[in-house]
């Protein structure tokens, strides 16, 4: 699964379209479910049947692992039961990621991050909102990952270890780690195999280029989240990132008639044939361009240009 280069700095490189998640070949460009519904702070969120038009659309271009959480709903909708709806009863022929930790109340406020014995109840809230009698991939989601000088990184042994128990139960087939440091991945891998670690990372969020690389060692899947944009409302310009980098973007996208977030998503596969990307979206329009982006051929110099931005 090594990408095909040469020698001409003027090149392109291929990227392979696929990676092996678990015991499931998954093509690298997924969907990630957050915005199917709209995200909270929306004024109008988005109608129904937009929502399953996108999940429809995906499966038809191709994408066969999406990504989502119990904890992901508005006032009116939920991503894990438009899930099940649109995709009933295809959703074994699908890769379904979702994640457990953290948890929300009716009315949209987090929680404090769950003990390892309600652990089980998150794995049991998402089977039912999904449909289904397994998870395929389940991640812990871990609340904070700072380390101080002097302190160490927080265990997560204890409810990593609950889920291991409820994969030898058989509710779950394989387990992830996210928002974790590598210390944590280390921990993690004591208890049980890890196929996945889900952090932010992208083209100008640069700071998990160590562990990127560490997960490629030991064949882990490293699944970005906001590759392309942030998802706080006011954290970044209208464009969904910030403008570090922009012109270099822009001129990229043009040498290519891409847009700049086929560019990012292009340059977050080149990473490594085990990064697997899962853009967000809830336009048929966006989720196409996301989804052409894994056909868009960077040059070597082009991937100089952008590599050197962070």
């Amino acid at each position: 699964m090594s990408a095909e280069t040469t020698t001409n700095t003027n090149s392109t490189t291929t990227p392979p379209s696929t990676w092996q998640l678990g015991d499931r070949t998954v093509n690298r460009i997924g969907l990630g479910a957050m915005r199917l519904m709209g995200m909270p702070w929306d004024e109008t969120p988005r109608e129904r049947g937009s929502a399953l038009a996108v999940l429809r659309r995906a499966v038809e271009l191709g994408v066969n692992h999406i990504d989502t959480a119990a904890f992901y709903f508005t006032a009116t909708r939920s991503a894990n039961e438009l899930i099940g709806a649109a995709l009933q009863p295809d959703a074994d022929d699908l890769v379904i990621t979702t994640k457990v930790g953290p948890a929300r109340s009716r009315d949209g406020q987090m929680e404090p991050m769950a003990r390892p014995d309600q652990l089980r109840g998150q794995v049991e809230e998402n089977l039912r909102q999904l449909g289904r009698d397994h998870l395929d991939v389940v991640n812990l989601r871990w609340g904070t990952r700072m380390a101080g000088e002097g302190r160490a990184p927080e265990s997560i042994a204890e409810h990593f270890g609950a889920l291991a128990e409820l994969r030898e139960a058989g509710l779950v087939r394989h387990l992830g780690v996210s928002n974790v440091l590598a210390e944590q991945l280390a921990e993690a891998l004591t208890i049980a195999p890890v196929v996945c670690v889900q952090n932010q990372y992208g083209l100008t969020h640069r700071e998990d280029d160590d562990l990127l690389t560490l997960c490629g060692e030991r064949g882990i899947a490293f699944v970005p989240f906001f590759a392309v944009g942030a998802a706080v409302p006011g954290a970044s310009p209208a464009g969904g990132h910030d403008d570090t980098g922009r012109a270099e973007v822009e001129a990229v996208a043009a040498a290519h008639d891409a847009t700049p977030a086929q560019v990012r998503l292009a340059w977050t596969l080149h990473r490594g044939p085990h990064v697997l990307a899962i853009p967000g979206t809830g336009s048929v329009a966006h989720l196409e361009e996301n989804v052409a982006a894994s056909a868009l051929r960077l040059t070597e110099d082009e991937l100089a240009v952008l590599d050197g931005i962070a």
